[in-house]
């Protein structure tokens, strides 16, 4: 067994001792996971930059919110991170508060345009290679209007996995919601309810916007190889909850969890 394989495992194992012990002890209490003073119990994964080095202080809490910035930048260089917390769960629901600012960071691609997102059932930190781009995941994509176009947000994006819908196995990258458009700096709330492998809902203003369930890793990649051998199968029932950075200052007020029983 080489040594990659052994450090996939490891992770592997801890990920679904965390997730046990984090939800047999909270159950039924909203927790924040932003406790609006600081970024601990975070992990920033930056791509190029290992797993705990907040490059370009790209994140940080000024105000009582969670930042997104880019002012430590010279150019964005598809450097694409995320804020992992430091536990891992199953069944639950999570709420945040978000809302874009500013002008995009230089050399963003355009399809970054105010687009962030909600990673959920992911891969550990630690277990991304150092040039990956995102981490095998389900991403609840948030966006926000240009001001005159329709764009929906809580949309669906799948990097390394697939989900099934109405019986139906999902292989396309991005799926739309059913959500109203957002333009300007407003905050908006999103709901996400999460049930292991039997269900994920998506809610904005207290409506169901996008449903689809079996989570799982695509097995044609090699990334979601190594994670299928070290998980045992590719159907995801659990995994990290993170939050992304793209090119476009945005900021979290919220990010609050509940935890569900199984």
């Amino acid at each position: 067994m080489n040594l990659s394989r052994c450090f996939l495992i490891a992770f592997s194992l801890m990920f679904v001792s965390t997730a046990s012990m984090a939800e047999d002890s909270k159950s039924g209490e909203w927790i924040q996971l932003f406790n609006g003073r600081n970024l601990d119990g975070w992990i920033p994964k930056i791509r190029h930059h290992n797993a705990g080095e907040n490059f370009g202080n790209t994140f940080r809490v000024e105000d009582g919110v969670i930042k997104v910035g880019y002012d430590g930048y010279d150019e964005f260089g598809e450097r694409f991170g995320h804020l992992f917390y430091k536990d891992s769960f199953s069944h639950y629901r999570l709420r945040v508060e978000y809302r874009f600012v500013g002008e995009q960071a230089k050399g963003g691609p355009g399809w970054a345009y105010r687009n962030s997102g909600l990673m959920l059932h992911g891969q550990q930190p630690e277990t991304m290679a150092l040039d990956q781009d995102f981490p095998a995941s389900i991403e609840i994509q948030l966006l926000g209007g240009n001001g005159k176009d329709e764009r929906t947000t809580g949309n669906l994006c799948t990097p390394y996995t697939h989900v099934v819908m109405d019986g139906k196995l999902v292989k396309r990258h991005c799926t739309k919601s059913k959500s109203k458009t957002y333009h300007g700096d407003q905050w908006v709330t999103c709901e996400v309810e999460v049930r292991g492998n039997e269900v994920m809902r998506v809610f904005h203003e207290g409506k169901v916007v996008l449903e689809f369930n079996q989570p799982q890793l695509d097995d044609s990649e090699e990334i979601g190889q190594k994670l299928i051998a070290a998980n045992g199968g590719a159907m995801l029932s659990g995994g990290t909850i993170s939050l992304q950075s793209e090119s476009h200052p945005c900021e979290f007020r919220k990010v609050e969890l509940l935890v569900l029983k199984k």
